[in-house]
């Protein structure tokens, strides 16, 4: 009989108050070996692949030549027997006998190969704990990038280690949201004390470290979080930041965020803020951000696009975000723009804001007439300034490139204004403009309206008709209440449901970050919304796939494009809960370009300890995902959503290993 699932916890531990540790359960059953819910840990020692498991796989690879041989030989006398029939219809009968031949050897095969790479992973070494792929920057320093592509992402150059992730040795379950907006424990992120106190931005000196936690406050005895934002709000003309969405401002990317302090403060007032910064390898932002429940990503503004469409956001803000705006003609403030829907603000904080009062800053005040310039040159409206903060407005007006004094520079072509593109290289060119969904964010309907598109927005994303959108809608909220039914008493109970009992209520906040790996139209996202869950979503569009990113971001949700053969730019153990419906069948039936095993080792390491999985797809391959998730450890069950379907659900949840203690 399987152990039942693990219970999700959150909460656990006070806050600390100064006052001397005594040894609790929980430390003793850490000494003694057992893990924080009450299961004893697999042990940690690898070692060789035992010879039953060779044997296992020589079988398997034996059993697909018996199976070829048995099936080509049925097939010559099926064939021989259908005389009577037309030349055309054993023909196709045939051909359709080989792709479902060519399916399961497929299958079979993949099935050996990621049961022989599962059952040697090891641990991986601590120096892997919080490991990105593709932004080494050591690595790309030897290989000879500099000039900050160094920073940029490199993923043609990784070599891929299928290993299990074990979480730091003092990790702890972070705080159920809200309070883990203010309160994160200083184990599960990689900060020195130093850093802590020497974060000296705007954003980032609203920290305090107390023992094992590190907190963070919106007031400050001088210029808080609250009063910039306000201070903002006056520059465009509000009252205060509530009126934001009535301008129809909704969606905010903030580059070198701090560690999220501006998005927690504007989240109170209904807007969403991705944080956008460099890989680093100790006191992340990103890495941050995330542990308080917020939304980012690794990103940087180098030689590439960002993974998002043209006119996506609302607001980009930068304060000392230290991008050199006036370098390289103003390419990266040329990337800002076609970011920025029309009528979208860009703020700028920085003392070379400031220059022109200061004679002796001649560099300063060169650096600010460029970027002034090249402002005006991209059809931008320079506001009032205030104190070291500049916003500007980007025209709603396409007549008004036509209407500039020089021509540079100037609107993409059509074949070089991509919708979305991959991280393709910085185009001179004003992007956006030969889009079909250039509408100025005040024409545009207010959240939360906006979420749900009506036909005429509707045709703007590749003619998809109300009907179809509406049926998904239904779907995903009838699936979003199936999915608690189902986790609550896995969450809930640590034995099997006893007969007569009720399911447990689940709290809206059991979780928090979520991502939907093939996230279609944000159906999820939608649903969670729509029934109150306290989640904010990473709708993922899979380069494989059909690129609908424009229309999530059209519904005021946050979302990237990404190539699921590589791995996601975030640090370990950031997410709650990762969702795909499909994501195998587009990844791995037709022409797959990388295995299965190395998916779900991706999917591992952005995985909280004690984290959900929840995959929909056909039943062949949902039994093959199953084989694979038991040899990551994971508690793995199998769910028939209808007896007449051919697809199943599987539910699995990411156990919390800890680290031997050292003799």
């Amino acid at each position: 009989m399987p152990k039942p699932l693990l219970r999700l916890t959150s909460g656990r531990g006070s806050f600390s108050q100064g006052s001397p540790k005594k040894e609790n359960d929980a430390d003793r059953n850490h000494k003694n070996g057992v893990i924080e819910n009450g299961y004893a840990p697999e042990t940690f020692s690898p070692g060789p692949i035992r010879n039953r498991h060779k044997s296992i796989v020589s079988l398997l690879r034996y059993s697909s030549i018996v199976i070829v041989v048995l099936a080509l030989t049925g097939s010559f006398w099926w064939t021989l027997s259908l005389t009577s029939v037309s030349i055309r219809k054993p023909f196709r009968g045939y051909r359709q006998l080989q792709e479902q031949l060519v399916s399961e050897l497929y299958e079979i095969g993949d099935l050996s190969l990621a049961l022989s790479k599962s059952r040697e992973l090891e641990f991986c070494p601590e120096e892997f704990e919080n490991h990105v792929s593709c932004f080494n920057i050591s690595e790309n320093l030897a290989l000879g990038f500099s000039d900050g592509k160094e920073y940029s992402r490199h993923c043609e150059h990784i070599t891929k280690q299928n290993c299990l992730l074990l979480p730091p040795a003092n990790y702890r379950i972070p705080l159920r949201w809200p309070t883990g907006k203010d309160v994160v424990w200083l184990a599960n992120v990689k900060i020195t004390a130093q850093e802590v106190l020497s974060s000296g931005s705007l954003t980032k000196r609203m920290m305090m470290l107390d023992e094992d936690q590190v907190s963070f406050r919106s007031m400050s005895n001088t210029f808080g979080v609250e009063d910039y934002s306000h201070q903002i709000a006056e520059i465009i003309g509000l009252r205060n930041v509530s009126h934001f969405a009535h301008t129809g401002v909704r969606t905010i990317l903030d580059i070198e965020c701090g560690y999220g302090s501006f998005g927690a403060h504007l989240y109170s007032h209904q807007l969403l803020t991705m944080c956008l910064a460099n890989y680093e390898a100790s006191g992340s932002q990103v890495q941050l951000t995330l542990e308080r429940g917020l939304p980012a990503m690794i990103g940087s503004f180098t030689t590439k696009q960002l993974p998002y469409p043209s006119l996506s956001f609302d607001i980009i803000h930068c304060a000392r975000c230290h991008v050199e705006w006036e370098k390289k003609d103003g390419i990266h403030l040329i990337e800002v723009d076609r970011l920025l829907r029309p009528g979208g603000y860009f703020v700028w904080t920085d003392p070379v804001t400031n220059s022109q009062r200061s004679p002796r800053k001649k560099d300063s005040r060169k650096k600010w007439n460029m970027v002034r310039l090249l402002a005006e040159n991209l059809c931008w409206e320079m506001l009032p300034q205030q104190d070291e903060t500049v916003v500007w407005k980007k025209t709603s007006k396409k007549s008004c490139y036509a209407a500039r004094k020089t021509s540079s520079p100037a609107l993409c072509s059509k074949d070089r204004d991509f919708e979305t593109p991959y991280y393709r290289n910085l185009q001179p060119c004003i992007g956006g403009s030969n889009s079909r969904r250039w509408i100025p964010i005040e024409n545009r309907r207010k959240w939360p309206d906006q979420a749900q598109l009506n036909s005429t927005e509707l045709l703007m994303h590749a003619g998809l008709v109300s009907d179809e959108f509406s049926v998904d809608t239904v779907y995903w909220h009838n699936a979003v209440t199936n999915y608690w039914s189902l986790l609550s008493p896995l969450i809930f109970s640590d034995h099997p449901k006893r007969p007569g009992d009720e399911d447990p209520s689940p709290p809206y906040n059991m979780m928090r970050n979520v991502m939907d790996m093939n996230a279609r139209f944000g159906g999820l996202n939608d649903a969670l919304l729509r029934t109150g869950k306290s989640v904010w979503v990473m709708n993922v569009i899979p380069t494989k796939g059909t690129n609908t990113l424009p229309l999530i971001l059209d519904r005021g949700f946050l979302g990237v494009l990404h190539d699921w053969c590589e791995p996601f730019p975030t640090y370990p153990r950031t997410y709650d809960l990762v969702h795909a419906q499909g994501l195998l069948s587009l990844e791995f039936t037709d022409k797959p370009r990388c295995q299965m095993v190395d998916l779900f080792a991706e999917m591992d390491r952005i995985l909280r300890p004690e984290g959900w999985v929840i995959l929909k797809d056909t039943i062949h391959l949902i039994e093959l995902a199953r084989s694979i998730a038991t040899h990551f450890k994971w508690e793995a069950r199998i769910v028939e959503i209808e007896s007449s379907s051919d697809e199943r659900l599987l539910i699995c949840q990411k156990p919390f290993l800890k680290q031997q203690q050292s003799s």
